[in-house]
């Protein structure tokens, strides 16, 4: 039976997380001996000093990375005992996924109950998917003549770096170790400095489950200091990166002017919403609605924060989307009945605000919230917010404010909606709302995005692949048998035989 938000809350109480380093299969002081606080971000108190790692740390966990890889510990064995060895990890993160949705919450101010029934359980069906695939991976013959062998094999990349952002910390490292591991790779793991303790705790139990010393390494520490390291670093052979694309993009520069590694990049979004006019029952729309913008406060690249309605039915979903927005209850990330908490840390809550604050100055209607709230806890809560009188052209409705914030804009017929939809340069997801199958076939091929969900809310499952167009993403896909390739070099063996 799960656990109540009050027992977590006094698991919370007594919980010691890890705080050093991981490298080469030990847990380690920084180099330089710094370290820096990670914060609760619905109290703003501090929740523990972690090891801040830099250059120095960088090299050793990429060498112990490389001579794990040389040694061939673990891109030797066999497929099946890869394989057990990564369900044997997911087993022990379900065992101890009370800790995981704790440790999760106080890093990121998400409701504790969210971290222990969403975030928790996909993190370990992550990484049972990854493990069972190891061995369903073929190598292939290709067709040739009588006196010809041509083999395709795929091999481990070698090193991969992975950068993890703070707003899913335990399942987007979950994302990244699945395939690389699977693979037969070592890995360097650079939490996001505001969210680095499941990283820690994983990379415990990693060793517990028997992965080898040096095949999984997490250097906490700051994205110009480490994360650059790891990124220029001349022996890391592929970067997996999750997070903006203005960061993304100095990857990419990063990679040019080191070694010309592989470079995967998830990156940010400004998805559409969009509801025909044939809709006739708005219950389960509205649901999804606030479901794509508000679970997590709205800190997801895929959020629907553009809601794209039919001018004909605009002032009637707008009334059920704000009667709805006004039952997600904002505070205590561990009581029970809370639907949205804080945001990450001060600077972005103050980030988010700028963004309401210049929708007013263009234009934008408040019709909902626009404010921080809780002021007195310590924490950096904002509430629901919904603009109406949007235009497309506004900064609200073209830069990602990954915050709880829903920008409404109306269309008249579905050539309209298209182009505004696409009128952006991310294109991660969307949503469709449409009783009309033509137009939910015809919309969903037309909209330039990753990910197009009809009736709702979604991303899919583990075995679809996750990724965007244009500037959301770049050189691959998360998740379904894409995330293994990308992750693998092909090889071709053309044998003469006599």
């Amino acid at each position: 039976m799960s656990s109540t938000a009050q027992e977590l809350a006094r698991l919370a109480e007594t919980i010691r997380p890890e705080t050093k380093a991981f490298i080469d299969g030990r847990f380690v002081d920084s180099a330089s001996g710094k370290s820096f606080n990670t914060i609760n971000p619905a109290t703003g108190k501090v929740v523990a000093s972690v090891a801040e790692t830099d250059r120095e740390d960088v090299d050793r966990a990429v060498a112990a990375a490389r001579s794990a890889f040389n040694k061939g510990s673990w891109r030797n064995l066999a497929p099946r005992d890869r394989k057990v060895a990564l369900l044997r990890l997911a087993d022990l993160v379900e065992k101890h996924q009370e800790e995981f949705a704790v440790l999760e919450c106080l890093d990121t101010g998400k409701p504790v109950l969210d971290a222990l029934n969403a975030d928790v359980p996909d993190a370990i069906a992550t990484l049972r998917w990854h493990a069972e695939a190891i061995d369903k991976i073929y190598d292939a013959v290709s067709p040739t003549s009588a006196d010809i062998v041509s083999m395709v094999v795929r091999e481990p990349i070698g090193v991969v770096g992975a950068v993890i952002p703070w707003n899913f910390p335990l399942a987007i490292t979950a994302m990244k170790i699945g395939p690389v591991l699977a693979g037969g790779n070592s890995i360097v793991i650079k939490p996001a400095e505001q969210t680095p303790l499941t990283a820690l705790r994983l990379a415990a139990l990693a060793a517990e489950a028997g992965i080898p010393d040096g095949v999984i390494n997490v250097l906490p520490g700051y994205g110009e200091t480490s994360g650059q390291a790891l990124g220029r670093h001349r022996d890391v052979d592929c970067l997996s990166f999750t997070g903006s694309t203005e960061v993304g993009g100095y990857f990419l520069k990063y990679a040019a002017e080191s070694n010309l590694k592989r470079v995967l990049l998830e990156l940010g979004g400004k998805s559409p919403v969009i509801v025909m006019d044939d809709i006739d029952d708005l219950g389960p729309v509205v649901e999804q609605i606030a479901l794509g913008i508000l679970f997590s406060q709205g800190e997801n690249c895929s959020a629907g924060s553009r809601l794209l309605v039919h001018a004909g039915m605009k002032d009637r979903l707008l009334e059920a989307v704000i009667e709805n927005f006004k039952t997600w209850k904002v505070g205590d990330p561990f009581a029970e009945d809370t639907k949205m908490g804080a945001m990450i840390e001060q600077k972005h809550m103050e980030r988010v605000l700028g963004y309401i604050e210049a929708g007013k100055r263009e234009g934008a209607l408040v019709a909902l919230g626009g404010n921080r709230i809780l002021e007195q806890t310590g924490g950096y809560f904002i509430e629901p917010t919904v603009f109406d009188g949007v235009a497309n052209s506004m900064t609200i409705a073209q830069e990602e404010i990954f915050g709880p914030v829903l920008s409404t804009i109306t269309f008249n017929d579905v050539e309209e909606a298209v182009a505004i939809a696409n009128d952006t340069k991310y294109g991660l997801a969307a949503q469709l709302y449409t009783n009309n199958l033509h137009i939910a076939h015809k919309v969903s091929r037309a909209i330039r995005a990753g990910t197009v969900s009809v009736n709702c809310f979604s991303e899919g499952d583990q075995a679809v692949p996750f990724g965007g167009y244009k500037q959301s993403g770049f050189g691959g896909r998360e998740k379904s048998m894409l995330a293994h390739d990308q992750y693998l070099q092909f090889k071709t063996i053309w044998m003469q035989l006599r």
